[in-house]
């Protein structure tokens, strides 16, 4: 009876002086993995323009319906490019499937994991909010 007292104790004596493995979350945000994949998102060229030219491969390749209304338009060149583009983060499960299939490199998975909003419009996003800011890939991509 008095043995497994002092194992406990012992357990727990050890424990009290070593490094704790819990994270305080919203001041310390841990860092994803290289091939963690977080929602989809529209990248954009060196000179500042969408790599998109609204062929709809990720639409039709996306399991859950999530990638919808792509509206093709046609510039001067005869270049086809999007007028309308929408991701519905609701419906995503981020399977990578829009990222394998699209032939421009145009959309990735991000990095990003925080997905929680009281607004659920908030996670449907049109063109410009799933366009990506400054002109850079992820580095550590998985395809």
């Amino acid at each position: 009876m008095i043995i497994p007292l002092l194992k406990g104790l012992a357990t727990t004596l050890r424990m009290v002086f070593t490094k704790p493995i819990t994270q305080q979350y919203p001041e310390e945000k841990r860092t994803p993995f290289p091939r963690w994949r977080g929602h989809p998102e529209l990248t954009i060229n060196e000179d500042g323009g969408r790599r998109c030219v609204a062929c709809t491969l990720c639409m039709v390749v996306c399991p859950s319906n999530a990638i919808k209304g792509i509206v093709p338009a046609e510039g001067t060149e005869h270049e086809k490019y999007p007028v309308a583009f929408t991701i519905d983060l609701q419906r995503c499960i981020f399977c990578g499937f829009c990222q394998e299939a699209c032939p421009k490199g145009a959309i990735k998975l991000n990095n990003l994991y925080e997905l929680a909003q009281y607004d659920k419009q908030a996670l449907i996003l049109d063109i410009d909010r799933a366009t990506q800011s400054k002109p850079q890939l992820r580095l550590g991509d998985w395809l």
